[in-house]
């Protein structure tokens, strides 16, 4: 075939092909209709009254800032990452960016995504190492880029690329409280089956008076070490349940402005102690975070392996296209997860999870798996809609979940 024959013959399958595309997308359009109408019957059609800020109960530091934002017109999004910067660059938070506790080999690795709702864009960035402001880098690859999600090392050129600096996140606390997992915890990782694995079985609890006195011992062992590494005595106690008790950390946030503009962000330091390279849910969209700017926002903070196996989100945001209210769309989610376990109590007291929920109109919830964590303390979630303040969740079931690995009791006041 000649030049001309060819060029002849691309244009005609060119105008086929668009013939083809403006049919689709009358059939597209007519069903996006429809969806459009059956949305509008779940929220209003204006935003509430005063814009709504949900996010984990630490985005309280920050929430007046991003709800000023608001208030002042900026973009919904600009607010979701003021929220989640704010935690990030925060050394004290140990869950999160700069003083995130690092894998099992002491490398710091972030995550995080976004999602814009006026534009239906999203952005993430996964297991990125020396950028401290993951969330902002999310927001240039859903911005500058044709792709949803960079990771590894692609995510950090792209970062560096673009004038984020290279910076160590390691402070001198996380690499400390680390050294102490290193020497004491190391053969309690996450090598080996887990829950999940059909042949697992719940450990026995330690009862004999022999055992107890093992535990005490291995305990005052960790206090030695963490005077011997040069943890400041004020933060020991911390440090250990650190180790003992491995954070799953996180934060997210939704916003919705008074015109039902939204917005969703989550980001992440992961799993302490983790295997090098491992993900969770924090930066897939539709697990860690999904906002449909038809019908809602929600995020989750927990067992990120169990959040990505039934899609908690997405699952969250279509149980509301549906009707559901945004308690009963997350407990919904949750009793998804228990049914992955058949039910199993001595499986599912292993595992934890929060939803952060919140719907066009403002309504909101949070949702967990247990009323408490391993710790006894409430799960509870941050509000702001014009008055900041703390909730409890809404829980699946009532007590504490349990630490994996199954622990030693911390001595009284740690």
């Amino acid at each position: 075939m000649d030049r001309r024959k060819f060029v002849s013959s691309m244009a005609v399958a060119s105008a086929s092909l668009a013939l083809g595309g403006n049919s689709e997308a009358k059939e597209q359009g007519f069903r996006s209709d429809q969806s459009s109408r059956a949305a509008k019957t779940l929220t209003e059609k204006t935003g509430p009254k005063q814009p709504v800020i949900i996010s984990k109960n630490t985005g309280i530091q920050s929430s007046e800032a991003a709800y000023a934002q608001l208030k002042a017109g900026h973009d919904t999004l600009d607010a979701v990452i003021t929220v989640l910067k704010a935690q990030e660059d925060d050394p004290n938070d140990d869950t999160v960016g700069l003083g995130g506790l690092p894998n099992e080999d002491g490398e710091v690795e972030l995550d995080a995504c976004v999602m814009h709702g006026p534009t239906r864009r999203a952005g993430a960035v996964g297991g990125v190492r020396s950028i401290k402001n993951v969330c902002m880098v999310a927001r240039l690859v859903m911005e500058r880029t044709n792709h949803l999600m960079l990771v590894g090392e692609g995510a950090q050129k792209f970062a560096i690329a673009h004038g984020f600096p290279k910076e160590n996140l390691l402070t001198d606390r996380s690499r400390k409280i680390w050294l102490l997992w290193k020497e004491t915890m190391s053969d309690k990782d996450d090598w080996g089956p887990g829950i999940s694995d059909p042949n697992w079985k719940p450990p026995v609890t330690l009862l004999t008076k022999q055992q107890s006195l093992y535990r005490e011992k291995k305990i005052n062992k960790l206090y030695e070490i963490a005077a011997n590494l040069g943890i400041e005595p004020q933060y020991r106690d911390l440090a250990i349940s650190r180790v003992l008790r491995a954070p799953t950390g996180t934060i997210h946030c939704s916003v919705v402005n008074e015109k039902g503009e939204m917005s969703g962000g989550t980001t992440t330091s992961g799993l302490a102690w983790k295997l090098a390279g491992r993900v969770g849910d924090s930066p897939i969209i539709g697990a860690g975070c999904f906002t449909d700017q038809e019908v809602g926002s929600a995020g989750a903070t927990g067992s990120g392996e169990e959040n990505i196996k039934v899609a908690g989100a997405h699952t969250i945001v279509e149980n509301m296209r549906k009707g559901m209210s945004p308690q009963d769309a997350g407990l919904d989610t949750l009793r998804r997860i228990a049914r992955n376990h058949n039910n199993d109590m001595n499986k599912l007291r292993f595992l934890d999870m929060v939803y952060y929920i919140l719907r066009r109109d403002g309504a909101y919830a949070g949702v967990s798996l247990w009323s408490k964590g391993p710790s006894g303390k409430d799960h509870n979630f941050q509000v702001n809609d014009g008055t900041k303040r703390l909730e409890k969740c809404v829980p699946l079931f009532e007590g504490s979940s349990i630490d994996w690995p199954p622990i030693p009791s911390l001595p009284a006041g740690a």
